[in-house]
């Protein structure tokens, strides 16, 4: 056995010289996680664990107290009595790397002028060396779906890891999906109906005409890079999320797919979801639900509802995650692990509450047989924490491994801490 180590607070946090959160080596190594209480991801807990982390991936994961271990194949051991251990939480819908002051139009590369734009690809304005990611991934938020925004079409999302140098070497899945901000029907403002719906959906429709006739012929002598985009859409390697929340456009956005054989459809927003359950469950429609900590959309709802819909859809047996568009959302990413958390406050179980950051993403952004739960054969992206990490009094997150790698956890918000902290304690 080459190395043996206790888990206490020092070994795992960074020194006070640290300036610039460098990704980790990529090196082989054997690693044991040891006595921790390990929450897979697929609703199962084990206590006194033994997960081990054998280049990059999840070798064994057991109950220590009932397997022989030999402590010598392993070049680090280390015990995590009365810690917990996580799958890594994936952030959808996001725009973590495409954005860093939102005030500053400048730093914001997430949109890009038109109405109809599946070939702008989200990933290629991807920024490894946001400061905002280094911020949300010392929470557990250690993946994301990188999503354009604005237009009818805003372009290509893909799915990458918080811990690269560039991102080629972050991407995870490459252009996952197309998404499509559906028309409102109502002006909840104006309080009255969108005049030009029809005429919106008529572009819309024509748009897809076009794009599946195009889809039938393999080869063009001219390429149409719009039309090329959309292909997958049709052929079932991409999936189309429609950023839709209310009753009838839900309903509208699921037969608008269908007519166009869109194979793969999921829901983003979905406010009103849990009225239209039946119809998402027989089409196989997924949502990526709206931010949990919000207020109703309308004065007649329960002030509760938005705490209140995980719980729904679960009873209504529909697979769906949490997401957090919105104001100041790529900072506020990092309080995906507490919406899941309100989840569980809420009459959802616990672990459950877990599988709508983790294994549920995974299953909607199909990586789910390489991300999203503790089991062998995924990679090992996983972090610690000291307290339940779905309760922002215990949460504390010490350590934190990507693909293998255990990350730095430093980020600008603690330098700011340590250097302010520092004046007034002279």
């Amino acid at each position: 056995m080459k190395k043996v180590a206790l888990l206490i607070l020092s070994a795992f946090t960074l020194t006070l010289n640290a300036q610039i959160e460098t990704p980790a080596p990529n090196k082989p190594q054997k690693i044991m996680l040891l006595n921790g209480i390990a929450h897979i991801g697929n609703g199962e807990v084990i206590k006194n664990a033994a997960i081990s982390i054998i280049d990059g991936k999840i070798g064994l994961v057991a109950n220590a107290a009932v397997i022989k271990i030999n402590f010598n194949d392993f070049d680090t051991v280390i015990n995590l009595r009365e810690k917990h251990i996580y799958p890594g939480i994936i952030a959808p819908n996001s725009t973590l790397g495409l954005t860093e002051i939102d005030a500053v139009r400048a730093t914001n590369d997430y949109s890009e002028t038109g109405e109809f734009k599946p070939h702008v690809r989200s990933l290629i304005a991807y920024n490894t060396e946001s400061k905002i990611t280094t911020t949300v991934r010392s929470n557990g938020v250690l993946m994301a779906q990188v999503t354009p925004r604005s237009g009818d079409i805003s372009g290509t999302s893909s799915v990458v890891q918080l811990d690269a140098w560039n991102w080629e070497d972050a991407v995870i899945r490459e252009d996952d999906g197309i998404h499509l901000n559906w028309t409102r029907m109502y002006n909840r403002w104006k309080r009255e109906k969108n005049k030009n719906y029809d005429q919106e959906l008529v572009k819309l429709n024509n748009f897809f005409a076009d794009a599946l006739a195009y889809s039938k012929v393999k080869d063009h002598e001219e390429k149409n890079l719009r039309f090329e985009a959309m292909r997958g859409l049709f052929n079932g390697t991409k999936t189309l999320f429609i950023h839709a929340d209310f009753v009838k456009e839900i309903t509208e956005a699921i037969n608008f797919s269908k007519k166009y054989n869109v194979e793969k459809l999921v829901i983003v927003g979905g406010y009103d979801s849990w009225m239209v359950t039946d119809m998402l469950k027989e089409n196989n429609v997924a949502v990526m639900l709206g931010r949990v900590h919000d207020l109703p959309q309308r004065e007649e709802d329960d002030v509760y509802l938005p705490y209140k819909l995980p719980h729904m859809l679960f009873d209504a047996e529909v697979l769906f995650c949490l997401q957090n568009a919105g104001d100041m959302e790529a900072m506020g990413t990092r309080n995906l692990p507490f919406y899941a958390g309100t989840a569980a406050a809420y009459g959802l179980d616990k672990e459950e509450a877990l599988k709508l950051i983790t294994l549920n993403t995974a299953k909607i952004l199909g990586i789910d047989k390489t991300c999203g739960s503790l089991e062998p054969g995924k990679d090992a992206t996983l972090f610690i924490s000291t307290g339940d990490a779905l309760d922002m009094r215990t949460n504390d997150v010490i350590a934190a491994f990507i693909q293998g790698r255990r990350i730095d956890l430093d980020n600008h918000q603690k330098k700011l801490y340590r250097k302010y902290s520092g004046k007034y304690e002279n």
